[in-house]
C-alpha cells in the first residue's frame, strides 16, 4: 500500500484503489480482495488529512491522463472515511471524469459492498434522506 499524499503524480497506473488507511487492519480479508482487483492501492487517513488536500492531489494525478479507473473503499460507519466517497463529486466539480470508471465500496464483515453514487449523494443530504425514508 502506498501513501496517497506522498505518491508522485506521475507514478500512477491505469487503475487506482484509494482506501482509508485503517482498512487493511480492520478488514483484512476485504483488503485481500482489493489486491486481486489491483495492486495499485493508495491509503489516506481523512481523520489526519483534510479532504481538500486529497482532492487536489487526485486532480494532479488525473491531469496526467494515465488513470482509467478509480475505486474508493472505506470501512463502514466511519465518520472520517465516509468522506472518501464524497471525493468523486468534488472531482466532478473540477474536471471531466466521463472517461474514468469509478466505483465505491464499503467493507463490512470483511466483504466489499458496492455503493451507488446516488446513495452517496443522498448521505450528504440529510433532509432529502429524511424525506426518502418518510420519517416525520
Amino acid at each position: 500500500m502506498m501513501d496517497l499524499l506522498k505518491t508522485n503524480c506521475f507514478d500512477v497506473k491505469e487503475k487506482m484503489v484509494i482506501v482509508g488507511s485503517c482498512l487493511k487492519n480492520m478488514q483484512p480479508y476485504a483488503y485481500e480482495e482489493l489486491k486481486k482487483i489491483s495492486q495499485n492501492i493508495y491509503d489516506v487517513c481523512l481523520e489526519k488529512e483534510h479532504l481538500n488536500m486529497v482532492v487536489t492531489k487526485i486532480i494532479g494525478m488525473l491531469a496526467r491522463g494515465k488513470i482509467k479507473a478509480m475505486i474508493f473503499v472505506s470501512v463502514d460507519k466511519s465518520p472520517h472515511c465516509v468522506q472518501l466517497h464524497y471525493i468523486v463529486k468534488e472531482l466532478e466539480n473540477a474536471i471531466d471524469l466521463s472517461e474514468i470508471e469509478i466505483k465505491n465500496y464499503v467493507a463490512v464483515d470483511n466483504k466489499l459492498i458496492e455503493i451507488p453514487l446516488n446513495v452517496i449523494s443522498l448521505s450528504k443530504n440529510l433532509s432529502k434522506l429524511k424525506e426518502e425514508l418518510a420519517i416525520s
